[in-house]
């Protein structure tokens, strides 16, 4: 057996190690694929997280993690200027955990009123990638007169609230804004209120109120939004 002289098992080795040392850097350079934003979910009036029930079941079904799906809660009867503060807390708290820079915000009914007064006034539009309305009284609804909490006070048309919510730019910042109405929905009237400028904005089939949040089309355009 003829055995290869010393200098070349040598230069062997060296171009060996030298093909492992190129290879290196971009192994360790490479970054696992980017997993999708958390997905904080807001209720409406006199509801609490567990509302969201049905849909967060779907995102998880479709891959989304259960530390990225949260199904908070909040007091309905305060003024919405106090949860969008207490929106503002557990969103920071939700980015802290999951080490992601951003937010999807999905909210139903009055839920959209605070987290859209958080993404305008409290510096929100910087955390929220995707923000999405489902039936949210976004210029009011004459059904906020049949209660008498804060929050309905601030839900009726013509408000101090929506006025200055609503004036200027609807949809500000660099967050995405989308909404859904239903031409069945008895709880928001006039179902034009949903809609936001510069938004986009979709009339669902004939959906109640409730079922905004678990009708399986609403929900498929609402992941393809977010996605």
């Amino acid at each position: 057996m003829r055995i290869a002289p010393r200098t070349t098992l040598t230069t062997l080795a060296v171009a060996a190690l030298t093909a492992v040392s190129l290879q290196t850097p971009a192994a360790a350079d490479a970054e696992p694929a980017a997993g999708p934003d958390p997905i904080v979910l807001v209720h409406g009036w006199n509801s609490s997280g567990s509302t969201w029930d049905t849909m967060a079941d779907r995102f998880t079904a479709d891959g989304w993690p259960a530390t990225h799906l949260d199904q908070w809660t909040y007091n309905t009867s305060q003024s919405n200027v106090t949860t969008a503060s207490q929106l503002a807390e557990e969103i920071d708290r939700v980015l802290a955990a999951t080490g992601a820079t951003k937010v999807d915000v999905i909210t139903h009914s009055m839920g959209g009123l605070s987290s859209r007064y958080y993404t305008k006034n409290l510096g929100g539009d910087a955390q929220v990638d995707a923000w999405i309305s489902l039936g949210g009284p976004n210029h009011g609804t004459d059904t906020a007169n049949l209660c008498g909490d804060t929050s309905c006070a601030e839900m009726r048309p013509g408000s101090t609230f929506l006025n200055t919510l609503n004036s200027g730019d609807e949809t500000p910042g660099v967050s995405r804004y989308a909404t859904w109405w239903s031409p069945c929905d008895s709880i928001i009237n006039p179902d034009s209120s949903v809609a936001l400028t510069g938004a986009t904005n979709t009339e669902t089939a004939c959906l109640s109120h409730g079922e905004l949040r678990t009708d399986a089309t609403v929900y498929s355009q609402v992941k393809a939004f977010v996605g």
